[in-house]
């Protein structure tokens, strides 16, 4: 078993599970339904991460066991995802990094994947010089998680985001990174040191929720 933790890259589009490689939900102008793979074109998503990766760099990082996908996170500037414009709570800042979606595999649930994800985005950005990270949250408790392009509310919370923009069902959240030292530990250990049940492979992912 060999688990790696690197930068994600259009190139990776084609070994990400069909729902989320082909998902254009932020990509995309115009009110959508607020839903993952609401918009699917996958050509609009490889010229997405060539454009974002040429013009501002990497924007996300992915776990892989093996040649499988653990689970990734997205994140760019919120100029980069034309729907975010379209929520009550939107950005003020398109200039503003802003966690864009965070995918875990089923089976790798609830072992703490999720927080190494988001700790691996803060890192990068701390690194880069960047002052702060943006988030949408959803507050329905019972909305099927896999379903949602937006992060838990109480996940977001218990990693130091507090609310910056209020809505009723997807308010927006803010973390400063400024107060944050670079993650020091090897993130990559970290990785390793996590347990996960024996792997069911081709399942589609969850979107990270309200566990860790």
């Amino acid at each position: 078993m060999s688990r790696k933790l690197r930068p994600l890259h259009a190139q990776d589009l084609d070994r990400l599970p069909p729902g989320c490689s082909e998902c254009a939900f932020w990509e995309s102008a115009g009110e959508r339904e607020r839903r993952c793979g609401a918009v699917c074109d996958l050509e609009t998503q490889r010229a997405w991460y060539r454009r974002v990766t040429d013009e501002w760099g990497s924007c996300g990082r992915v776990a892989f066991e093996d040649d499988e996908v653990l689970g990734f996170v997205k994140y760019a500037p919120s100029g980069y995802f034309p729907q975010a414009a379209t929520f009550s709570a939107a950005p003020k800042d398109p200039s503003v990094p802003m966690l864009a979606c965070l995918h875990i595999e089923p089976d790798a649930l609830h072992r703490g994947l999720g927080t190494l994800l988001l700790r691996a985005c803060m890192s990068d950005l701390v690194q880069r010089g960047e002052r702060r990270l943006e988030a949408f949250a959803y507050t329905d408790g019972h909305a099927e998680m896999r379903d949602m392009p937006m992060l838990g509310m109480p996940f977001l919370l218990r990693n130091g985001f507090t609310v910056a923009h209020p809505d009723l069902r997807y308010p927006l959240l803010r973390l400063e990174l400024k107060s944050l030292v670079a993650w020091q530990g090897n993130l990559e250990s970290m990785l390793d040191s996590l347990r996960f049940p024996l792997r069911v492979p081709n399942r589609a992912p969850a979107s990270w929720s309200n566990e860790r």
